[in-house]
C-alpha cells in the first residue's frame, strides 16, 4: 500500500499537506490545483495494474462529465472513474478530451463519447444527436439500447447491513445525499437509499427516523451526523451506513467532536473505497467500488463499437466488495 510519504514525494508537497488534504481538512489553505494533484497521485498509486502500450489510433474520444472540477474534488468517486477511462484510452491509442456536458463545441469531431455520471433524458437525447458511439458510466442505459457500465450497489448495501446485523447491531442508521440532473429537470433516484430501506424492511428493522439526507460531500456528512446526535440522543444507532466515503469521513469527524468513540459506541461504513479511505482516522470501513475498472470497461465497450466488433448494446455490472477497517470493527 502506498504511504502518505509516497504520495507527498510524487506530488511535490509535504507529507503534512497530503494528510490534511486526504482528510478533507477545511482549515487548510491550499489551491484546488494542488488538491487535484494530490488526489490524482493518490488514485494512481492506489491503481496498481501495469499497462502495455499499443499502437496509436489517433481517434478523438470525448469524456463528457455531468459534474464540475470543484465537485470532483469534493467527492473523488468520479475522478477515479475518469482516470480509469483515460488510462485505458491511452493504452488503446486514443486521444481524449475531458469536457462538461454543455461544452458542445468541444464535442465536435469526436468519434466516440464516454458519459460519466448521471444525465437527464433531454441531455441523453442531445448526446445522441452527435451520432457516434456512446458508453455511459454509472448510469444504466439498457432501456435505451445504449452501452453502460454500472456498479452492483444493491449487493454492496446488503453486504453492509448483513455485516452490521452479524456484529449485533439492532439499530442501523443511514446518511445519504440528494442529487439533481445539471439541467435541474428532476431529482436522481438513489439506489443506495432505496436498497437500504427495502432490505431493512425485509428484516423488520427499518426506522425512518434514523435516515438523514443531505449532499454527497464531507461537510454534509458532518452536518448529518451532528443532526443525528442532537435529535436522537440516547436513541442514536450503534451503526451507520453512509452512501459514500465523503459523507462517512464527515460523519467520523462529527462523532469525534462529540466525543463518541468509533467503533466502540458507533460503527461507520462508507461506500466507494476511494484512495483516501485508508488514510482517515480511524481508517474507514467501506464498500469497494472498482471505479478504475468501471472506467476501463467503459473504454473497452466504446472500443468494441469503434472497431465494429459489436453492434448490440451491452450493459456490464461490476461487483463490489465489503472492506473492513477500524471504523466498524471492535478489536
Amino acid at each position: 500500500m502506498a504511504t502518505i510519504k509516497d504520495i507527498a514525494e510524487k506530488a511535490g508537497v509535504s507529507a503534512a499537506t497530503v494528510s490534511r488534504v486526504l482528510n478533507f481538512d477545511n482549515t487548510l489553505s491550499t489551491s484546488d490545483e494542488t488538491k487535484k494533484r494530490i488526489f490524482e497521485v493518490a488514485e494512481s498509486l492506489h491503481y496498481t495494474k501495469h499497462k502495455q502500450k499499443k499502437q496509436k489510433k489517433h481517434a478523438k474520444i470525448a469524456l463528457v462529465k455531468w459534474y464540475t472540477e470543484q465537485e470532483e474534488l469534493m467527492d473523488i468517486y468520479y475522478l477515479a472513474i475518469r482516470m480509469g477511462v483515460e488510462a485505458k484510452a491511452a493504452e488503446l491509442g486514443y486521444q481524449f478530451v475531458s469536457v462538461t456536458q454543455d461544452a458542445e463545441t468541444m464535442l465536435k469531431g469526436a468519434e466516440g463519447i464516454i458519459a460519466i455520471g448521471k444525465f437527464s433524458d433531454k441531455q441523453i437525447e442531445k448526446l445522441e444527436t452527435y451520432r457516434v458511439p456512446i458508453c455511459f458510466t454509472d448510469q444504466d442505459m439498457s432501456v435505451r439500447r445504449l452501452d453502460s457500465v454500472v456498479a452492483d450497489l444493491d449487493q454492496g448495501v446488503i453486504s453492509v447491513i448483513d455485516y452490521f446485523i452479524d456484529q449485533g447491531h439492532s439499530k442501523i442508521g443511514f446518511l445519504g445525499g440528494e442529487e439533481f440532473f445539471t439541467d435541474h429537470s428532476s431529482i436522481i433516484t438513489d439506489t443506495r437509499a432505496s436498497s437500504f430501506q427495502a432490505y431493512l424492511e425485509k428484516k423488520g428493522r427499518y426506522d425512518e427516523q434514523m435516515v438523514f439526507t443531505g449532499a454527497f460531500n464531507v461537510e454534509s456528512g458532518y452536518q448529518l451526523m451532528t443532526e443525528a446526535i442532537q435529535t436522537l440522543g440516547t436513541q442514536l444507532p450503534s451503526a451507520f451506513f453512509a452512501a459514500n466515503d465523503s459523507i462517512a469521513i464527515g460523519a467520523l469527524r462529527a462523532l469525534q467532536h462529540a466525543k463518541i468513540k468509533v467503533p466502540e459506541q458507533v460503527a461507520v461504513i462508507g461506500l466507494n473505497d476511494t484512495s483516501v479511505a485508508k488514510y482517515v482516522y480511524p481508517p474507514l470501513s467501506t464498500v469497494r467500488v472498482y471505479t478504475e475498472l468501471m472506467g476501463e470497461t467503459a473504454m473497452k465497450l466504446l472500443h468494441e463499437r469503434l472497431t465494429g466488433e459489436r453492434d448490440v448494446a451491452k450493459k456490464v455490472m461490476i461487483a463490489t466488495d465489503l472492506i473492513i477497517r477500524e471504523s466498524s470493527e471492535v478489536k
